[in-house]
């Protein structure tokens, strides 16, 4: 019995470069003719150039690293890939420039093969790995650039050549370790950070992030509905031009704007809809609330009820859970909105979105937000569910 888990030996250095471990699981001589071991790479550590008679298989099953076979360019490989490598096919594997790479390497026909390490695979050669859009010496990491390259394929920033330092900093942090710590799914991500550019009147931000949704198969739907709950928080004066914005992208992508209505309500039961929906997010507060209010300000409590509510978050396309996490990202963008902030972390927690999601979502908004109103929304959760 042995384990894949286990690191193994240091590997040889005449075949290896950098901080490589062996780790053989199954070997010829056990009457599988075949070779299989796993193989741990430091950053930049890697193979020489090599070839099999008989072919490799990889499986990489932890952190990014690079394959490149003679005449092709560099490759990115990545947890859960299988890589084939054919017969006699001169090539070379290893981590990248700055994550560990471990892969399970298998050579079956034992018997038959032959491997022929020839030479190392030099810094030059090694460095030559060029993202589509940025190049490895800008510091930015793999894992940044796949989540960057996954919102926005082959888009070429102009900040890139005009503020290096900036983008590297911002992306290594907003596009690696934010998501890196997070369990928030990339649409769901995405549809948060569109409702805090609303928030923040981040027009071009905006934009950006229309484009990513569409890129990564969000439903236009699902965009207009973010753009028209935004509508009862921010006002209509500050949305006006994100709705022009997105009708402009849809434009430039062909895709029809006349999309099929998603409202449930009518002008007659918007206020019973309403009222019910305000009910199932926040329970008997809002009885209390109707109880509480002076007459001159009733019509507020039922605007809220068959407007804010009856109009809009009674509308089909967002689920209730996620609608209720587009407020209050819309309500921590904004700003000097603690008291709606605490109302809205209760709902939430009210219809499922527990503590730990509220965090991961307050998270993702730290690049786009800034710290402070990240931080009062988080004192604003330890005030209504304190950490256990």
């Amino acid at each position: 019995m042995s384990s894949y888990l286990e690191k193994g030996i240091k590997a040889p250095k005449e075949w290896f470069t950098g901080n490589v471990w062996l780790n053989i699981n199954v070997k010829p001589e056990e009457g599988y003719n075949t070779n299989i071991g796993t193989v741990t790479f430091e950053p930049k550590a890697r193979t020489n150039w090599h070839k099999h008679t008989s072919g490799q298989i990889l499986f990489v099953i932890e952190g990014i690293g690079y394959y490149q076979e003679q005449g092709d360019k560099i490759k990115v490989i990545k947890q859960g890939d299988v890589i084939k490598i054919p017969k006699d096919v001169k090539h070379w594997h290893g981590a990248s420039h700055q994550s560990e790479m471990r892969h399970i390497a298998m050579i079956t026909d034992f018997d038959k093969d032959e491997t022929k390490w020839l030479e190392i695979v030099n810094d030059d050669e090694y460095n030559q790995f060029k993202s589509p859009i940025y190049d490895v010496e800008n510091n930015i990491s793999i894992k940044a650039i796949m989540n960057h390259e996954e919102l926005w394929p082959n888009y070429v920033s102009t900040l890139k050549d005009s503020d290096p330092d900036l983008i590297e900093v911002f992306d290594n942090f907003a596009f690696d370790e934010i998501i890196e710590n997070s369990k928030i799914d990339v649409k769901l991500r995405t549809l948060i950070i569109i409702a805090s550019t609303i928030g923040s009147q981040s027009l071009t931000e905006f934009k950006m992030f229309v484009n990513a949704a569409l890129n990564i198969e969000i439903s236009t739907i699902q965009i207009k509905e973010v753009v028209y709950q935004s509508v009862p928080y921010v006002g209509i004066s500050k949305v006006i031009d994100f709705i022009h914005a997105t009708n402009a992208i849809f434009r430039e992508r062909n895709i029809e704007l006349n999309i099929d209505s998603q409202s449930t309500t009518n002008f007659s039961n918007r206020l019973e809809k309403g009222l019910a929906v305000q009910k199932h997010i926040f329970g008997n507060t809002i009885d209390e609330m109707y109880k509480k209010s002076p007459k001159d300000l009733l019509h507020i409590q039922e605007y809220l009820s068959a407007n804010c509510f009856g109009d809009y978050v009674t509308r089909n396309g967002i689920e209730i859970n996620v609608r209720e996490l587009l407020t209050l990202s819309f309500l921590i963008a904004l700003g000097g909105t603690e008291n709606q902030i605490k109302g809205h972390i209760q709902g939430n927690i009210n219809i499922g979105n527990d503590r730990e999601l509220l965090i991961d979502m307050m998270t993702q908004l730290i690049p786009y937000v800034g710290y402070p109103r990240v931080l009062n929304a988080l004192n604003c959760l330890n005030e209504i569910i304190p950490s256990k």
